[in-house]
């Protein structure tokens, strides 16, 4: 199976401070993975290396087997890039914006308006084409952005945060339509909500203090994603000293008269212990769910383990 894109030994120093040090991972195939790291991490600099927004200091960085510091322009041509804010022209109209940026991805002449055409179908903007770019609602911006990356249709493809800001159901519409781009190329998205990186990447890739701490499965993943708390709504609720006596409970903090959320102690069978107190006191349980723990719990837990 070929190599879409190989990082090898890549650091970047900012004056006098490393900002990541060492980063090596290789992406083989379509589909989604997910490139994590919390702010600082050196995540940013490294996207921006792998996109020639920035010369690293040492390493390489290979798409396609072609190496991005000897022959930028060739390896450029593989990649589509979506930053964090889509790099739209408001005053362009969605056609005459794509077109524009099928010219800047050397798509010939006479191939420009089927490439345009194509790209708009496929995102689902083709009823929209006609329109000014500022006269379009923020989802479908980003469908606009993600056009623009995938005009030229490269073998990786690189979302940074690409449902910042949306609201819920453009949220889900942009997912389904990374989900369907993933199927014929390959893309890197970048994201701090775990659920969404539940939901659509294959593979894992973390980066925490410039080095990278993780690589590898969803599932592998999912192991560091422990319960730590639990959210618990109650119609006759008990006083918090009478919670914290149950054992493993840390902490509990009431959200409203009748919910509470409480910290435990990840080995205790928490929610069999709050059951049984709850029958016996009759405090009329009425939900409980287990909480996953925040992303910064498990770049802590990782980095540790590296340390």
């Amino acid at each position: 199976m070929s190599i879409v894109l190989k990082v090898e030994n890549l650091s970047h120093r900012y004056s006098s401070a490393w900002a990541i040090r060492d980063i090596n991972f290789e992406i083989s195939q379509n589909g989604v993975i997910g490139l994590l790291g919390s702010n600082g991490a050196g995540k940013s600099t490294t996207m921006n290396i792998i996109c020639g927004v920035l010369n690293q200091t040492e390493g390489d960085v290979y798409i396609n087997g072609v190496n991005k510091r000897q022959d930028p322009r060739l390896a450029k041509k593989q990649l589509g890039f979506l930053p964090q804010t889509p790099p739209v022209y408001m005053d362009f109209t969605v056609n005459e914006y794509l077109t524009y940026a099928a010219d800047l991805r050397f798509i010939e002449k006479t191939k420009v308006k089927k490439a345009v055409a194509e790209v708009m179908d496929r995102t689902g903007i083709a009823h929209f084409s006609a329109r000014l770019i500022k006269n379009l609602s923020g989802g479908y911006r980003q469908r606009v952005g993600i056009a623009q990356a995938i005009i030229h249709k490269p073998s990786i493809v690189i979302l940074d945060e690409p449902t910042n800001g949306l609201d819920p159901n453009q949220i889900i519409e942009a997912r389904k339509l990374i989900k369907e781009i993933a199927q014929d190329h390959t893309i890197l998205l970048s994201s701090h909500v775990l659920s969404e990186i539940n939901l659509l990447c294959r593979d894992i890739i973390m980066i925490e203090g410039g080095r990278m701490v993780f690589s590898d499965s969803m599932d592998s993943f999912n192991n560091y994603i422990q319960p730590t708390t639990v959210l618990v709504r109650m119609d006759n609720p008990p006083a918090e000293s009478e919670l914290l006596n149950i054992s493993g409970v840390n902490k509990v903090q009431f959200l409203t008269e009748k919910q509470c959320r409480i910290w435990f102690a990840g080995n205790s069978n928490i929610s069999q212990s709050i059951i049984i107190a709850s029958v016996q006191h009759n405090w009329q349980l009425q939900e409980i769910n287990l909480e996953k723990s925040v992303l910064d719990d498990v770049f802590k837990q990782l980095s540790q383990q590296q340390s």
